[in-house]
């Protein structure tokens, strides 16, 4: 008999044993959680931050559609001719709009348009 108390003494000491690992393991995690929780609260992002950070986005947009409507005016400036835009278009089997857009890009020169559109 006495050696049925000490089987069970053991499996109660190693039932207890189990307990505490599965209670350091939870503690463990929940001071994990509580270092992210602490760093997040310590990187609050204040309300001027973000409207300057969107008044930058907005110039940025504003920019770039001004200098996209200037190229498109220095574009419209260029001289094309009609038998270039019709012979791209007849070769390559592309609009009429992407033709002339890639001739005023190219100032003109349909060798180099044309080897633009190859490539």
């Amino acid at each position: 008999m006495a050696d049925e108390e000490n089987v069970n003494g053991s499996s109660e000491e190693q039932s207890e044993k189990g307990q505490q690992k599965k209670t350091a393991k939870y503690d463990s995690g929940a001071a994990d959680l509580e270092k992210v929780t602490d760093y997040a609260e310590e990187k609050e992002i204040s309300t001027q931050d973000v409207a300057n950070a969107i008044s930058a986005i907005g110039d940025r947009r504003n920019q770039a559609a001004l200098e996209k409507q200037e190229r498109e005016k220095e574009l419209l400036k260029v001289v094309i001719k009609r038998e270039d835009v019709d012979l791209i278009v007849k070769e390559m089997e592309i609009s009429r709009m992407l033709a002339e857009r890639t001739l005023r890009e190219y100032h003109g020169n349909i060798v180099n348009a044309l080897i633009a559109l190859t490539n």
